[in-house]
């Protein structure tokens, strides 16, 4: 049965209680993620159903989020489309792509090969409790060709789209990550995010092209059940414009901690908005992260439940590997007691 906190965010009615998740909820930081890796590997974890619906399910057991997330990883499409990729401990490929060499590195595979994500979502809705939702993810477009590219690291509005790139984006990322998506739906995902953290790189004209892409080939397709997030000086007028387009049918939109979630709540007319604790300030020490979260928190309480209609609350960015667990019990705990 999904979440009715989550059903209501996406649907827009007004309620008194957030639903809450965070990016990468399973993960470094937490001891039962933890005490999987020392018996397998990440692949392991993420190709076979029943490790990656244990991982899954972690989290919710310890710490009682509202949402499920699919425990995978943004890249393996390109592996299933003929890049040789290994994680040591990160990820690693033998040849990165070019442009002069990616019509060698590059090739239009069925979806088979990502029909482990299609068996641990089942898993992972079979095993999950009473009232909780399920979401599945894949990476952005040019989020995936960047990592493939060796060019995740540079920093914002650094890369033009060549003719090349645009042809690796158009003819061979995009169309994996829409059957991608097709297929976590039909597996069972309510929702699919896609993430696409490394979007900010693209200079400004170029993010409004690609975004338009995205928009009609991964979001539009599929009917109030594709989400996008971007982070760190990305133009989020321009993501907030296609979302507010009810043709578009976005499920809604994530935000980074630096973006005012106030703003955005108020130009956001349809979806959720998913945001945005800042995650180095649940890594600070007791006292730093009570008073930061104690702020947030009487921050959004000056909202009435029309204002902050659509909110799912969650952190900037992905939560980070020394964060304590301690922190997180204390989060989700706060913000339910302080919106029930």
């Amino acid at each position: 049965m999904p979440n009715y906190k989550f059903e209501n965010a996406l649907a827009r009615k007004p309620q008194s209680c957030p639903p809450i998740w965070f990016m990468r909820q399973a993960g470094r930081y937490h001891k039962h993620y933890q005490s999987l890796r020392k018996k397998h590997s990440f692949e392991e974890l993420c190709k076979k159903p029943e490790l990656a619906a244990e991982t899954a399910l972690g989290p919710i057991e310890d710490f009682d989020f509202d949402v499920a997330i699919l425990f995978s990883d943004i890249l393996w499409p390109l592996q299933a489309m003929g890049m040789n990729l290994v994680f040591d401990p990160g990820p690693k490929f033998e040849d990165i792509l070019t442009e002069q060499n990616f019509k060698k590195l590059l090739h239009k595979k069925d979806l088979r090969f990502m029909e482990f994500q299609s068996e641990a979502l089942n898993l992972t809705k079979e095993k999950l409790g009473h009232d909780k939702s399920l979401i599945g993810f894949v990476g952005g477009p040019w989020t995936v060709l960047s990592f493939g590219m060796g060019t995740n690291k540079l920093g914002s509005n650094s890369i033009s789209l060549t003719r090349e790139k645009k042809f690796m984006l158009e003819e061979f990322i995009i169309p994996f990550l829409q059957k991608n998506i097709s297929m976590q739906i039909e597996a069972g995902a309510e929702t699919v995010m896609i993430f696409d953290s490394s979007a900010h790189q693209l200079v400004d004209d170029d993010f409004s092209s690609y975004l338009e892409k995205v928009v009609e080939n991964m979001i539009k397709p599929f009917e109030q059940k594709v989400g996008y997030y971007a982070k760190e000086e990305v133009d989020y007028n321009c993501i907030i414009s296609h979302a507010n387009n009810n043709q578009n049918s976005f499920a809604g939109i994530g935000i980074d901690s630096q973006t005012s979630l106030h703003e955005t709540l108020k130009k956001v007319d349809h979806g959720f908005v998913q945001g945005n604790f800042d995650e180095l300030k649940i890594l600070a020490d007791s006292n730093q992260f009570h008073q930061a979260l104690d702020h947030f928190i009487e921050d959004m309480l000056a909202l009435s439940q029309d204002d902050r209609v659509g909110w799912v609350c969650g952190l900037g960015h992905g939560i980070n590997k020394d964060t304590p667990e301690k922190n997180v019990k204390h989060f989700v705990s706060q913000i339910r007691q302080a919106f029930k």
